[in-house]
Order: structure tokens, then sequence, then C-alpha cells
């Protein structure tokens, strides 16, 4: 007698192919969590002193870079700016990884806890509490203020976090994730960027990239086998997730907090197709995809074009 497990991919196909057996992926990706995971605490050089005259984050990231204003700041500012945005940054990532960690546990509590993607996603929380913690640190250790999200996106994303279903939810993973996840690419392997920071992103690129595969198969599956009013569902919210991630992605204060007028800074950012050209460049790996899988149809995809992040 045969059995089919839970995991089995049952022959499900969709644009990009047959799907994998969800045990035999989340099997391969706590091998690799086994093998390449990091404890920030003692990877990293908490107590060196950071090197002068290095970056936060790579100017070209900075959401002023080749604006009016950007081009009138002295260098001293706009690598003032740079740090300022990187702990904004930090602390958006912590907003957003303390949102997947509860998407996660609602996702895996009526399935077997003996199977390996519940094993793989208790994993994935765990990682996500060592990244929480560590970019807590790298804003303490860098000395600028911790810039939470504003109310209203704290409200939305405790509704969010409420009413979402299953494919939503890793649907808001993946934009929380692969997004920086490009920028961080950008940004370890950059000489003018101090170390810490280097060593920061390196150890969430590696572990990240586990946590996009786990969540990329699972939506594939999702929008195969959930009910036909949950995949509209998540067309429509993840279009306004995307909305409000993006305005999310910019904490007004920093501007305040290294001598800027927010109001002009806020504008010229908008007016910027540099800016314009990162974000929707930065989004780009995830919006095919998501096109790809059907996501990106109807008012979710309208929505998607007025956050910026889908051309």
């Amino acid at each position: 007698m045969t059995t089919v497990t839970e995991g089995a991919s049952d022959g499900l196909r969709d644009a990009l192919g047959l799907l994998k057996d969800r045990e035999q992926v989340a099997e391969r990706l706590l091998d690799s969590s086994a093998r390449h995971s990091f404890d920030p605490d003692t990877e990293l050089d908490w107590d060196a002193p950071f090197e002068e005259g290095k970056w936060f984050w790579p100017p070209e990231l900075v959401s002023l870079y080749g604006t009016p204003l950007w081009k009138r700041m002295g260098e001293e500012q706009r690598m003032a700016l740079a740090q300022h945005e990187a702990a904004a940054l930090a602390s958006l990532g912590i907003w957003f990884e303390i949102i997947l960690m509860q998407l996660l546990v609602r996702h895996i509590y009526d399935k077997a806890a003996t199977s390996a993607h519940v094993r793989y996603a208790l994993t994935e929380i765990e990682d996500e509490c060592r990244h929480s913690k560590m970019f807590a640190r790298l804003i303490s250790r860098g000395g600028t203020p911790y810039y939470p999200v504003s109310r209203t996106h704290q409200n939305l994303g405790r509704l969010f976090k409420t009413i979402s279903t299953t494919p939503g939810s890793f649907t808001a993973t993946l934009l929380g994730e692969e997004v920086l996840d490009w920028m961080q690419r950008l940004t370890f392997p950059d000489k003018r960027v101090q170390p810490l920071i280097r060593g920061v992103t390196r150890i969430h690129v590696v572990e990240e990239a586990r946590h996009v595969r786990y969540a990329r198969e699972e939506l594939r599956r999702q929008m195969i086998t959930a009910p036909r009013w949950s995949q509209e569902f998540t067309r429509v919210t993840s279009g306004e997730f995307a909305r409000v991630f993006s305005l999310a992605f910019i904490n007004p204060d920093v501007y305040t907090n290294v001598g800027l007028d927010k109001q002009e800074a806020l504008a010229q950012v908008r007016a910027s197709g540099h800016r314009r050209e990162v974000m929707q460049t930065g989004s780009k790996r995830l919006t095919d995809f998501l096109d790809d899988i059907g996501v990106l149809r109807g008012v979710g995809r309208r929505l998607w074009q007025s956050s910026g992040l889908l051309a």
C-alpha cells in the first residue's frame, strides 16, 4: 500500500513546472541550516572601532542619492544620512521579522510537528530571532536612534498578521525578504562599507536564502491548492502590503536627525528616477516570480504598481 504524505507534490504543476516534494525541500533546508548557520554574538567583532571614512550603507542605495539635495550636501552629512538609513532599515527589519515569526507559527499550528516542513519552520524562527537581536545590537552599536515604523503601519501590520491567509503570509514574507536581500548582496562585498555592516549583511544573506526558498516553494503550492477566494484575497492584500512596505522603507525622521528639511527630502525622493529604479530593480526578481505564479493580477497588480515596486 502506498501512502501519500502531506509533503508529496502529487503531480502539482504551475507555470514554473512540477512542484518539488515539500518534505524533501525541508530536509535539504534543514541540512543547509546545520552547515551554514551563524551566531552573530560570536561571529562578529562588536568591539572593533568603526573605520574612518567608511560608509554604513552603499551611497548609491541611500534614498537621496543623485538628487539636487544630495548634490548640495557635504560628504560628512551624506555619510551621516547613510548611517541613519542603515539603522532605519535594521529597525524595519526587526518589525518585519517579528511579523514573519508570528505568521510562521500560524502556518504550522495545525501541521504534524514531526514533519520536516514544521521542523524547518521552527528552525527559520530561530534564525529570525537571531537576526532581530543582531539588528538591534547593530543599531545600539552605531549610536543612532531606533526607528520604529509609524503607529499607522504598526496597526496595519497587526491587522495583516491577524487576517492574512497562508498564501498572503508567504507573499508578504518574500516582499520583506527579497528587496532587502538584493540591497544586502550589494553591501556585504563592498569594501567602502564598514566591516561590521558587511558582516551583518553577509550573515543575513546566507541565512535568508533558505527562507526565500522555503517561502517560494510553499507559495507556489498554496497558489495551486488554496480556494479561489483565498487566491483573490492574496492578490489584493499582497498589493496593499507592497504599498505599505514601500512607504515604510523610508523613515522621514532620518532626514531631521541629520539636519535636513523632512518635507523637501521626501519630495525629492518621490521625484527621484534613481530611487525608483533602485526599488524596482530590487523588486524585479520577486515581481517576475509573483507574475509567473499568478499573484500579480487585477486590483492587486494595480496596487503593486502604485507602490512603486512594479513598473
